[in-house]
Parts: structure tokens; C-alpha cells; sequence
């Protein structure tokens, strides 16, 4: 494994080392210690979850106000736009993001730690999305910034009108969203 560094320090790329032959590939996902070694953090996984979504489905932008959970995300069949965006207002990259493209292919994973809005718009045909959370789902403490807020502009890389759901639909813009400090 290896680290790639973003525009957001917090934010890292994870390329895992991939030994393939003729009969197929195998790679080591995830492995504490080493992930401790590259990521300074011992993270400790409680939640495993797994998506699958059609092509243009945009999801997010999602975080827990309380018991925020950091993601180990990765993407098993297809290619996503993954992006988070730094949602603590004490941070030097407050209301930036970055966007990444995760897919089978390239077999990539993004390490978002706490205070991050998270989300992914779907660029194949489907999407099979798997993430690992440093704690477990608290609806109520659920929150959404909206994926087409323009002090973002994010580009998702559509190439239709995304399909949401409706939460996400009602999502707050950053100016009025609950954040971290």
C-alpha cells in the first residue's frame, strides 16, 4: 500500500499493491497496522457498508453532526466520483473539496477522516460502492449539504440529470448547514 496526498492533507488516497497474474489479481484491502503506519490514525472500523447504484445516481453529500464517522471508501464493480468536502470551519480548507475517481479498475480507496461531508455520483452503467466507518449509523444525527450548492461547485461528472433521493433533494447549501467546528 501505498499513500497519494490531496489537495486536502486530511485526504488520502490509499493505491493498494495488486499482484495479478493469468488466473486474476489479489490485493490486501485493508490491514490496521499498516494502515496506522501510512495514515498516522488507528483506525478502528465498527460499521461495513456496500451500495449499488445506477449509472448517474448521485449520492451525498452525507455526514453525522454526532458520532461522525470517518470512511475507508472503495468501489468493487464499476466507477464512481467520489468527493468530500472539509466542513470544519477552524480548518485552513474550510468549504474546499476534493474529487476523486474510484473504480474496479484502478482498485484506488479514499481515507476521509471526521468533519467531512461525503458523496458520489455514479459514471458506469452501475456502481457497486463498499465503505468502512469508524462508527455506526445515527439517523438522527444525519446530516446533507446539498451535491449542487454553487460556493462548491463541484463537478459530478454527470452526463444527465442525477438521480437523488429525496433527503438528498432537501439538502441544506453550506451557508446553512450544521458544521463542525
Amino acid at each position: 500500500m501505498r499513500i497519494i496526498h490531496t489537495a486536502i492533507p486530511d485526504l488520502l488516497i490509499i493505491e493498494p499493491r495488486v499482484f495479478g497474474d493469468d488466473r486474476g489479481f489479489f490485493f490486501e484491502s485493508f490491514n490496521r497496522r499498516r494502515f496506522a503506519e501510512l495514515t498516522g490514525r488507528d483506525a478502528d472500523f465498527v460499521q461495513d457498508n456496500h451500495s449499488r447504484s445506477a449509472q448517474n445516481v448521485l449520492r451525498g453529500l452525507h455526514y453525522q453532526i454526532q458520532h461522525p464517522q470517518g470512511k475507508l471508501v472503495r468501489v468493487v464493480q464499476g466507477t464512481v466520483l467520489d468527493v468530500a468536502v472539509d466542513i470544519r470551519k477552524s480548518s485552513p480548507t474550510f468549504g474546499k473539496h476534493v474529487a476523486v475517481e474510484l473504480s474496479a479498475e484502478n482498485k484506488l480507496m479514499l481515507w476521509i477522516p471526521e468533519g467531512f461531508a461525503h458523496g458520489f455520483s455514479v459514471l458506469t452503467e452501475t456502481a457497486e460502492f463498499l465503505y468502512k466507518t469508524t462508527d455506526y449509523w445515527f439517523p438522527e444525527h444525519e446530516r446533507c449539504i446539498r451535491w449542487d450548492d454553487p460556493a462548491l461547485a463541484i463537478d459530478w461528472k454527470l452526463q444527465a440529470a442525477p438521480m437523488v433521493s429525496a433527503k438528498d433533494g432537501q439538502g441544506k447549501t453550506l451557508a446553512e448547514a450544521e458544521l463542525f467546528a
